[in-house]
Order: C-alpha cells, then sequence, then structure tokens
C-alpha cells in the first residue's frame, strides 16, 4: 500500500495499557500523528492491588512525553465523527485476562465483541483499515493432555493459522476473542474492509502492570523484584514463545505498508520459546534476587504449550527479532525504577 502524501494519522484503542504505549511510540519514532481512545477502567489493575491512580497516570505521562494524543472515550460508544481524518485503526483496547472473563462474562462480551464491533463499523464508515488484536486463546487448550514433559519445559509443536479453533476447554474469554475474529473477517468479506486479526502470544515489556491475571511475565517480574511470594498455577513447565512488546508493535506498521485482509500469529516463535521455570530462573539470574515460589492447582481453560509458526507474517515482512536475552533486562530496569507503583495498597 502507498503511502499517504500528508502526514499519516493512526487511532489506537487501549492506548494507554501495556501494548498500546509501545505501539504509539512505534509510530511516533515513524513519522505519524498518534490519536488513541482510552476509558482509563481500572478493572483488571484493581485485581492486582497495585497503586491504581498511580500507574495509570504512568502510561498516560509517557504518551504525553511522546507527543501521542489521548481521547478519553469508550470503543463501544465512541462514533465515526470522533475519527474524522484518521487513516488506519489499530485497536487494543480488550478484556485480555481469562479469569477476570470467568468473573464477569458480561464486561468481557461488552468489550471484546460490541467494543470491536463498534471498530469495525467505524472502519467501515471511513473506508479505513483495521488491526484488531486477537489472541492465541483462540486455539484452545485441548494439546495439554499430549504434551511430552521435559525436565524444564513441555515440548510440542508450533501451531499456524490453519490449526482447529477453540479444541478444549471454552471460557468466556475463548468465546469474546473469537467472535470479534469472525466479525473482523465478516467485514472484510461482506464490505471489502482490509482487516487484520493478530493472534498475539505471550507479550512482555515496559509499561506491563502484570498480575495473577494477566500479564505473567511482567508479573513474576514484579514479584521477584518487589521479594513477594510467587504462585504458579498448574505446572512451571507451560510454555510460551514470548514476544517484546516493540517487536509487535513493527507488526502493525508492516502490515499497514504490505498486508492483506487475513489473521495472522505473531509470536516470538521457536528461539523465543521459554517455560515458565525458565523465565524464572532468569529473572533470578538478572536480578539476583532469591524467589520463594510455590505451584499452586491448575486454572480451567489455561495453556500449558503454545509456539507461534508466524511464517504467514514473513508476507508483509515481520519476523520477531528481540530474543528474551536482550528483552527481559528492559522490563527488569523498567520495574527497578518504578518500584513506588508496584507497592500493595493500604486497605
Amino acid at each position: 500500500m502507498k503511502r499517504i502524501e500528508r502526514q499519516a494519522t493512526v487511532m489506537i484503542t487501549g492506548i494507554a495499557g501495556f501494548l498500546g504505549t509501545h505501539v504509539a511510540k512505534h509510530f511516533v519514532d515513524r513519522g505519524w500523528k498518534v490519536l488513541g481512545i482510552d476509558n482509563l477502567t481500572d478493572f483488571e489493575l484493581s485485581h492486582t492491588k497495585y497503586d491504581v491512580e498511580a500507574s495509570r497516570k504512568h502510561n498516560v505521562d509517557f504518551l504525553s512525553d511522546i507527543g501521542a494524543k489521548l481521547l478519553l472515550k469508550d470503543i463501544r460508544t465512541v462514533t465515526s465523527a470522533d475519527m474524522l481524518g484518521v487513516d488506519y485503526i489499530i485497536h487494543c483496547a480488550a478484556q485480555p485476562a481469562m479469569t477476570l472473563a470467568i468473573k464477569d462474562p458480561a464486561l468481557d462480551m461488552a468489550t471484546n465483541v460490541i467494543g470491536t464491533f463498534n471498530m469495525l463499523s467505524i472502519a467501515r464508515d471511513l473506508n479505513i483499515p483495521v488491526a484488531n488484536c486477537s489472541s492465541v486463546h483462540v486455539y484452545g487448550n485441548d494439546s495439554n493432555e499430549s504434551l511430552t514433559e521435559g525436565e524444564d519445559a513441555f515440548v510440542g509443536s508450533m501451531t499456524n493459522e490453519d490449526a482447529p479453533i477453540l479444541i478444549g476447554d471454552v471460557t468466556p474469554l475463548h468465546a469474546s476473542k473469537r467472535a470479534a475474529e469472525i466479525y473482523a473477517q465478516t467485514f472484510a468479506e461482506t464490505y471489502g474492509i482490509r482487516v487484520a486479526n493478530f493472534r498475539l502470544t505471550g507479550m512482555y515489556g515496559e509499561r506491563q502492570f502484570g498480575g495473577m491475571d494477566h500479564g505473567w511475565v511482567a508479573n513474576f517480574t514484579i514479584q521477584t523484584l518487589m521479594e513477594e511470594d510467587i504462585t504458579v498455577f498448574g505446572t512451571d513447565k507451560q510454555v510460551r514463545d514470548i514476544l517484546y512488546a516493540g517487536d509487535a508493535a513493527r507488526a502493525f506498521e508492516l502490515w499497514y505498508e504490505n498486508g492483506e485482509a487475513g489473521t495472522y500469529n505473531i509470536g516470538g516463535g521457536e528461539s523465543n520459546a521459554i517455560s515458565i521455570k525458565q523465565v524464572l530462573s532468569e529473572l533470578n539470574r538478572i536480578t539476583e534476587v532469591k524467589q520463594n515460589i510455590t505451584v499452586d492447582e491448575e486454572r480451567f481453560g489455561d495453556m500449558w504449550y503454545f509456539v507461534c509458526d508466524s511464517t504467514k507474517a514473513l508476507e508483509f515482512g515481520w519476523s520477531s527479532e528481540i530474543s528474551p536475552e536482550e528483552g527481559l533486562p528492559k522490563l527488569v530496569d523498567w520495574v527497578k525504577e518504578n518500584k513506588q507503583l508496584f507497592k500493595k495498597e493500604e486497605k
């Protein structure tokens, strides 16, 4: 796709979230005008017991410092009139946590399905492309029972976009993310809108306020540095091909420039495949902080192994570049510099 002659404008939903800030930084650095929508919900953060107000302010201040404009709006009610002049929508806003989806399925559905439908409708009205952030959870966890158990990690095979969908335990998060994907495909095929579904896996990086419900790499990093007890659910041999958020941010621009409508795995691949046990060991090595780790009962719906085959993303020129050995120290440094944000609030 040819670049627009004037300065292009991108609208990032969920811009004040972890991934949103990385995408905003990438596009600012690339010379785009960056706008963003966020309702600054505290739903997920309130389950971490961090300093919610300060945590939200941290990411909002970051956006202001880099020159991205934040619009305080809800993805379910924002209109096309709010996006006039926008050339591209990157839809990062979501309810991403499986445990919280089980706790509040109505909120999960409203955010992930109705919110996504509204973004697609706006893209149709304005005739602009949209990238929808989906999740590898749509593949399901049926492989849990057939994995080979190694000394430090389960051993399995990579998964590509042609693999079966929703095989295994299905939670409200599985349903909402898959429904959003189907709507994205529908708008592409029925209305001719250029839409991508990005199935993202195991992302981590600075400005991620990970907790027990979501963002496990950041959660374990924070707990390690704050010298708090670490709880692993089920087994520490669970594997993900973790992806540094700056790597993911590159995919959005490359797809805008070169990509076709479709569904793409966006993950770290075999070279970034790493178990919980191995991440904890690496964090211990980097921080030199002793960890107190316990293993609790497994959680319904959890996927114990997933490694992306992201070959299809090569069609628009993307592959992961940053290894865990390079990315984890970036996260560690950020947590060290912002420890005050992770102190438990007094009740």
